[in-house]
């Protein structure tokens, strides 16, 4: 969607465009002097959830995670809404509701925002953070031999695609919503403990996409051990049922040709690895000799975090 004006706004031509057009990173990233820069992103979606204030707080946990990804500590917002003209007041207060106090655990105020009429209600947030342009943290900075750790269980899309077939058990649901109104906050602030560089939350794309971009930016490859990868309770059985969103075949569709993927996974198990995430966790590049270190700090934090492979040289995803 951007390609038209890659043209039109050259790096060279903006020094303090720490990360920009030119890299494929979650948030856009402007140097204040050599102690500061500021982050700065976008996100609205229509509703994933039947619930209107989980689906606010949904919307804005995962709009703040694009500045945990990059290592920022988040602390203005505006919202966006689209809602239609006869959607019932209190639902509207709902959406708005959820979104603020899940803003306000952030520690992030909402100054404003605005709101236009669409037959479809979405939501998402303007988020604004600060981070130490030392230390930020980019899909291009993983290096062979890194360990892969991922912060959040995969399964949010397909059974929130059975929810909507009103296929899904009520249980599974609501582990699914505590996932998706979870911060990244505590493993963006892990991230920047133990000085990553490399790391992307993994959403809409997919964990292979979201994958893949860091791999392409990095320049390496990835080696994914599928029995190590987490997943919500019903992910497998929704996956049976292939309530997979639609996204979950674009997913496939763009990603597959970068994948190697092992003869004893099935094609649903496969999908599971390119259905989207709405709010999903962090997939960060930790080295080596940090790794037991930062998996112990983790624990101490109640920060859920599984290792799921490793960065390796070459040019594409194995999942072994």
């Amino acid at each position: 969607m951007l390609r038209p004006i890659a043209d039109t706004f050259q790096p060279q031509d903006y020094p303090d465009l720490l990360v920009g057009l030119s890299s494929p990173d979650d948030a856009a990233i402007w140097r204040i002097d050599e102690d500061r820069a500021i982050i700065l992103t976008t996100d609205f979606f229509t509703p994933v959830v039947d619930d209107a204030y989980d689906y606010g707080a949904i919307a804005a946990a995962n709009s703040l995670s694009d500045v945990y990804a990059m290592g920022g500590k988040p602390f203005l917002a505006l919202n966006i809404a689209a809602l239609p003209p006869d959607l019932p007041a209190e639902i509207s207060a709902e959406i708005l509701r959820g979104g603020a106090e899940k803003a306000r655990e952030a520690g992030v105020v909402i100054a404003g925002g605005h709101t236009v009429q669409d037959k479809e209600p979405k939501y998402g947030l303007v988020v604004v953070g600060f981070v130490d342009p030392r230390v930020v943290l980019t899909k291009s900075g993983a290096r062979p031999g890194d360990r892969l750790v991922l912060t959040k269980p995969l399964g949010f899309g397909v059974t929130t695609t059975a929810l909507k077939r009103e296929q899904a058990a009520a249980e599974d649901v609501q582990e699914v919503v505590a996932w998706m109104k979870r911060l990244n906050r505590t493993a963006g602030e892990l991230a920047v403990e133990f000085h990553l560089r490399g790391g992307t939350d993994v959403t809409g794309y997919s964990l292979l996409g979201h994958a893949w971009e860091m791999a392409s930016a990095s320049g390496v490859g990835l080696r994914l051990h599928f029995d190590s990868i987490p997943l919500t309770r019903g992910a497998r059985k929704y996956a049976e049922a292939y309530t997979f969103p639609g996204g979950a075949s674009d997913n496939r569709e763009y990603f597959s040709r970068h994948v190697q993927f092992p003869a004893f996974l099935s094609e649903n198990e496969q999908m599971l690895l390119f259905d989207p995430q709405t709010s999903g966790g962090l997939l960060l590049a930790v080295p080596p000799a940090q790794l037991d270190a930062f998996m112990h700090r983790a624990a101490e934090l109640d920060q859920p975090a599984w290792e799921i492979g490793e960065v390796i040289p070459g040019s594409r995803i194995q999942v072994v």
